[in-house]
């Protein structure tokens, strides 16, 4: 749930509809070139769970229509199965080359369990569509893998191994999805170890088996039942199947390899995802995922090869399902057939929660058809908290990589202020510390609510950039913050790069009120160390005091030096109404609640060293009473 009162966002810019892109925008398209016919059988594939007749092979000619349907603007193909390679050698040159032919394809890829990859397959996307990508599914090592197996019930990962040894002295490279079971649980270090052995690997995507909803093994056709579906009956118990794992165990897995890459060095040769696009959207960047961007569903398409047009494969069928290929000319009929689903506004419906959180401008709401399960299951939530907690992590990795995932305090949540930037952060820095620097006189102006920038006016305006040193120090911070600001300043001997006392605009009902904040500028990653388990010291000792319209927040975010353009992490703390409350109960309570922090920021200062912060150290010890 949201940390602090946001103002909502349109729900258009986290779920953008098909029809409200331009031509620049672009779809992509999931080819399921044989259905969900495979010639191995996973216990978990969601594929084979759609129980849809399989079989048939999708024409040159399906691929042809829809590059004239969506001539307008770019498509991005994925060829699909089941295993698209079962499609035959003569079938995926054809599809290849009707893709060549079309000018709007930008992008090609092709996702298969690699068994049937060799040299003449090699030689063929070489000859007939040069730039494919290729991604091979791989759970980690033997053990993680151990839920891919043959209709004989046999592991398929000495064959894989064997297809990614091909790749590398071919010099071709591959992405490779590795599904988050128990099997890997609490062995990432030894899962990227043994993905980055391989030279062909350039990027691991880890993706979650949330299949706790799975109660029942997918039907056999014929009467003879395969090995590998008594094992997958054998998986599936009361309480889900044996591969699911929480959301909770997901996160804590990806940032637990997150911290292997970074450690290791990983991250020099191989991308991993989700992380990369967290960071990309930490950083105020765009990513190609849709669990982090605006293109979600109604950008995601689906082609069966029985002429079934829907959404992306990851929702529930026959419910995405929105057209006979043959009966769409154009995109307008796919863009209404969207709007027309029930299951698409319903997924547009849990979006809306996220056009108020805190996290959105990251999280960018999810994966709706992963929502859609945990909603149907009452517990979305869960979803919303890991993809927090995922936030979290990066943002912590990045500040402090040295620290264990373990060790990431619970009270620092990402809480990112744009724009938040300074002219020049090294200058600023530098004359900090410096008595003898050059300090020009400020430009203070007050407006009549109290704010002070070099304008006078209220809202977010330039302030100078001053420091303790300067003549107008005093006179540059609002007066409601000072003691916080001392605290921080003289106390701990930190460097303030921002701060505000909070301000109601009571006689301006079109302006959003401000709460208190101060912005805190580390000089290193150790003092940034230092300060943030000085910060969650304090506000353990505050939470129990402050009064009750006032809650304290504490923030990890990013200050950009315009000058350099680079980035610097900071710790920012939030004095903010709590819930329930109105801002009136809030500014009528503020100045006990700046008492109540100022006291916990001098109490904090004077506690002995500590690696791990309060609440690190207090799960520490729950940890080991319960053992």
């Amino acid at each position: 749930m949201p940390v602090t009162r946001t103002a909502s966002i349109d729900l258009e810019s986290l779920y953008a509809p098909l029809s409200r892109t331009g031509p620049d925008t672009a779809v992509s398209v999931i080819l399921k070139l044989r259905g969900e016919t495979c010639d191995i059988d996973c216990l978990y594939c969601f594929e084979k769970r759609k129980e849809s007749p399989g079989g048939a092979r999708i024409s040159a000619e399906q691929v042809h229509r829809l590059g004239s349907i969506f001539s307008g603007r770019p498509l991005s193909v994925e060829l699909h199965g089941g295993e698209p390679l079962t499609a035959g050698r003569e079938r995926i040159a054809e599809i290849l080359d009707a893709l060549a032919a079309q000018p709007n394809v930008i992008r090609v890829s092709l996702q298969t369990n690699g068994l049937q990859l060799d040299d003449a397959w090699l030689d063929l996307f070489e000859q007939h569509y040069p730039q494919l990508e290729i991604g091979l599914s791989l759970d980690g090592d033997a053990l993680g893998n151990s839920w891919r197996v043959g209709y004989d019930g046999q592991p398929t990962y000495p064959r894989v191994v064997e297809a990614l040894e091909l790749l590398g002295r071919r010099e071709r490279r591959v992405g490779v999805i590795c599904a988050v079971t128990p099997y890997v649980l609490g062995r990432a270090s030894e899962v990227m170890e043994q993905l980055a052995s391989f030279s062909s690997v350039t990027t691991v995507s880890l993706v979650p088996c949330f299949d706790a909803a799975v109660t029942r093994s997918t039907t056999v056709a014929g009467s003879r039942t395969p090995t590998s579906r008594a094992l997958q009956r054998r998986a599936i118990g009361p309480t889900g199947p044996a591969w699911a794992v929480t959301p909770r165990q997901y996160a804590d897995f990806v940032l637990e390899a997150a911290h292997h890459w970074v450690a290791d060095g990983l991250f020099h040769r191989v991308k991993l995802e989700p992380v990369v696009s967290v960071i990309r959207r930490l950083r105020g960047l765009q990513t190609r995922s849709c669990h982090f961007s605006d293109l979600k569903c109604d950008h995601v398409l689906t082609l069966y090869p029985d002429d079934r047009l829907g959404c992306c494969d990851e929702l529930p069928w026959p419910q995405a399902g929105l057209a006979a290929l043959g009966d769409v000319h154009a995109e307008a009929d796919v863009a209404g057939a969207q709007g027309s689903s029930p299951l698409l506004r319903q997924a547009r419906s849990l979006v809306t929660k996220c056009t108020t959180c805190d996290y959105r401008d990251t999280c960018g709401a999810g994966c709706p058809a992963v929502r859609l399960r945990f909603a149907a299951a009452g517990d979305e939530d869960a979803y919303c908290d890991h993809r927090m907690r995922l936030i979290d992590g990066v943002a912590t990795l990045l500040a402090q990589p040295d620290l264990p995932p373990a060790a990431s305090c619970s009270r620092l949540r990402w809480r990112p202020v744009r724009p938040n930037d300074m002219h020049h952060v090294v200058a600023f820095l530098a004359r900090w510390d410096d008595p003898a620097a050059p300090r020009p006189p400020a430009r203070l102006q007050v407006s009549a609510h109290g704010n002070i920038n070099t304008v006078g006016l209220p809202g977010i305006h330039e302030a100078d950039d001053l420091d303790p040193r300067h003549p107008q120090w005093y006179e540059g911070i609002e007066p409601g913050v000072r003691p916080v600001v001392d605290a921080l300043t003289t106390g701990w001997n930190t460097v303030t790069y921002d701060s505000c006392q909070g301000h109601a605009y009571a006689d301006l009902p079109a302006a959003e009120p401000r709460f208190l904040s101060v912005g805190i500028l580390p000089r290193d990653r150790a003092e940034y160390a230092r300060t943030a388990v000085r910060l969650c010291r304090a506000a353990g000792r505050a939470e129990s005091s402050l009064p009750g319209a006032c809650s304290l927040v504490l923030g990890r975010n990013e200050l950009t030096c315009r000058t350099t353009g680079r980035v610097y992490p900071t710790l920012d703390l939030h004095l903010v109404p709590s819930a329930g409350t109105t801002p009136a109960e809030y500014f009528e309570d503020l100045a006990e609640a700046v008492h109540v922090l100022t006291e916990a920021l001098a109490e904090a200062t004077s506690a002995p060293p500590s690696a791990l912060c309060a609440c690190a150290t207090e799960a520490h010890s729950s940890d080991g009473g319960e053992q």
